[in-house]
Parts: C-alpha cells; sequence; structure tokens
C-alpha cells in the first residue's frame, strides 16, 4: 500500500484515537467513553492487543453526548438525543438531494 493509498482510509469511520488520546481531547474520563460503549452508541474498534480504537464520527457523536450530560440530560437519553439527531441529519440530506434531483447513495435503482 502506498502513502496515497492510505489515505481513503483516514474518513471519519477510521478508528484513529486511542482512548487515553480520546480522553484528553474531549475532556472527559474513560468512565464516560465506556458508558457510551455500554449504551451501544459507539462501539469502538480493539486494536489485536485488546485497546480500544474511536474514529472521528465517534468522538463526535461522544462529544455531543458529553455535552447534552453536563446540561443534566441522563447518559441513555443523551445517547438516544445523539441517535435522533444523527437519523434527522441524515433525513434532511437526502431530503435535499432529492429536492435537487440527485438520488441519494443508500436507495437502491429502479428496476
Amino acid at each position: 500500500m502506498t502513502a496515497d493509498d492510505s489515505f481513503g482510509r483516514l474518513d471519519d469511520d477510521y478508528p484513529v484515537c486511542t482512548m487515553g488520546r480520546a480522553v484528553e481531547m474531549l475532556n472527559t474520563t474513560q468512565g464516560f467513553l465506556r458508558a457510551i460503549g455500554e449504551a451501544r452508541r459507539i462501539t469502538p474498534l480493539r486494536s489485536a492487543d485488546g485497546h480500544r480504537r474511536y474514529s472521528r464520527y465517534q468522538l463526535r457523536i461522544t462529544a455531543r453526548a458529553r455535552e447534552l450530560v453536563d446540561g443534566g440530560t441522563p447518559i441513555e437519553a443523551a445517547c438516544r438525543i445523539v441517535a435522533l439527531e444523527d437519523q434527522l441529519e441524515e433525513a434532511q440530506r437526502i431530503n435535499a438531494e432529492q429536492r435537487q434531483g440527485i438520488k441519494p447513495a443508500s436507495t437502491p435503482p429502479a428496476a
């Protein structure tokens, strides 16, 4: 694999961040990251030696959940809110594409 080939792997879903680094970046605790995982909002990839690795997308979800929890929302409710926000964003993206006459990427071709 060349350096140019590897850039495609650096997307929002590629696990690039260790738990320690995620804790630093999000100014949170390992316990909070584990709780988000237990609430099944994110599932970090495990390295060969069992360490958690987080993607940029997972870090954004965790940061938003942290904001809600810091505002007094229970963690389970915060995770549900984040999930609903994601669904709303996706629906709005699909709606905008349809208005522009662009076929959504997730829709199979018509037969």
